[in-house]
């Protein structure tokens, strides 16, 4: 089991922290947007007298309330086609523990989330990356290197969408081209769209899975609250497909694992109340906050960095040859002014041996005034580093 990219130096976050040291967290996508009212005062006034099982495809109630969130957004889901989940990542071994066996393979474009790599590991799937890159800014691969790829060990083709971490937007074209491969090979495309709301610019728009037409044996689509409401510590989210085979081998592992949590659920369906001008604003916010980001990363000699589309992550090639050692050095041995910086090396993030290793996933979810700083930071991290 592969260690989390993101997760792995916190024990240097401690070290930095103890030493007095302020630490900015840019990386780990935890939003610091308030998490909707009406989700917290829902848990706050609930009225239980026994904490019991949910149904293990979760409350209906819920269910139906997200089938006509998802209609109401233009994704022809219904009530059948949900499985509610303990977050994405359940999600996520639910379909390839339903989809895959052991030894079989999933192609994904790289880089990709990194526990990608763990939930293959725990479903004995092996992972075949296509490699995309920043001089394209990580747009998706040519549909001949996935071609090349495809044996008889191939089961699906897995996308996140936008992209965690490059918040690259994978246009209509794109997805269809995966759509033909995927119906031409008898492939599952398993879409994680978590980050779905999360588009910045007016002329892109987000083409879901779902909508593919004539695929709909074929598509699986991972969904979470975790990011769209700022409730990451809910822990729900859900899969949802039209194969009823796919659904009823996902309610097996479902089951085994008896229901997702009560009151996470109850949030998340008073959730779904939350007034649009919620995400107006946050929109806003997260746009300022990239453009921020990138532009005064762009000022740092050496620098490369593909400007995300979405999602609220980027990937910075940084002018040094170890980002691993470099990032642990700023918490263990660097600081400014008594602050120090914190980001994800971006290796974890391919499974490609040696691929990555001068990149740092970056993630902008602090406020503008402290990414300035932060890059600050950075920009003087990397020449004191380069000196040593």
């Amino acid at each position: 089991m592969p260690e989390s990219p993101i997760r792995k130096l916190v024990p240097y976050a401690e070290i930095a922290k103890n030493k007095g040291n302020k630490v900015y967290h840019l990386n780990i996508g935890q939003p610091d947007i308030k998490t909707p009212e009406v989700a917290l005062n829902a848990v706050k006034n609930a009225d239980i007298k026994v904490l019991e099982y949910s149904h293990s495809a979760g409350f209906e109630s819920y269910r139906t309330k997200l089938s006509a969130y998802y209609k109401s957004h233009g994704l022809p889901i219904d009530v059948a086609d949900i499985i509610i989940t303990t977050g994405g990542s359940e999600a996520l071994l639910f379909a390839m523990g339903s989809t895959m066996d052991v030894g079989d393979e999933i192609i994904i474009p790289e880089p990709f989330y990194a526990n990608y790599n763990g939930f293959s590991t725990a479903s004995g799937v092996k992972v075949v990356p296509v490699i995309s890159t920043i001089d394209e800014g990580f747009a998706l691969p040519p549909i001949a290197a996935f071609e090349k790829l495809i044996s008889s060990k191939t089961k699906a083709i897995l996308i996140c969408n936008p992209g965690n971490p490059t918040g690259y937007l994978y246009s209509k074209q794109e997805i269809l081209q995966l759509a033909e491969i995927v119906k031409k090979h008898d492939l599952f495309l398993i879409a994680d769209e978590v980050y779905r709301e999360f588009i910045y610019d007016v002329t892109d728009k987000h083409y879901s899975v779902m909508n593919i037409p004539g695929l709909e044996e074929n598509v699986i689509m991972i969904d979470s609250v975790s990011k769209r409401y700022s409730m990451c510590g809910a822990r729900i989210g859900c899969i949802v497909s039209k194969n009823a085979a796919v659904m009823s081998t996902a309610m097996k592992f479902a089951q085994a694992r008896l229901s997702p949590p009560t009151y996470a659920q109850i949030a998340s369906e008073a959730a779904l109340d939350t007034p649009q001008t919620y995400f107006d604003d946050v929109i806003k916010e997260y746009k300022e906050r990239r453009d921020t980001l990138i532009t005064e990363l762009q000022k740092i000699e050496g620098v490369k960095v593909a400007s995300p589309k979405g999602a609220f992550y980027c990937i910075a090639k940084l002018p040094l040859k170890n980002a691993d050692d470099f990032a642990r050095w700023l918490l263990e041995s660097y600081e400014n002014n008594k602050e120090t910086v914190m980001v994800a090396p971006a290796a974890g993030f391919y499974s490609t041996p040696n691929v990555g290793l001068d990149e740092v996933r970056i993630a902008y979810v602090l406020k503008k005034d402290d990414l300035i700083r932060s890059v600050a930071i950075l920009k003087d991290a990397l020449n004191v580093y380069n000196k040593l």
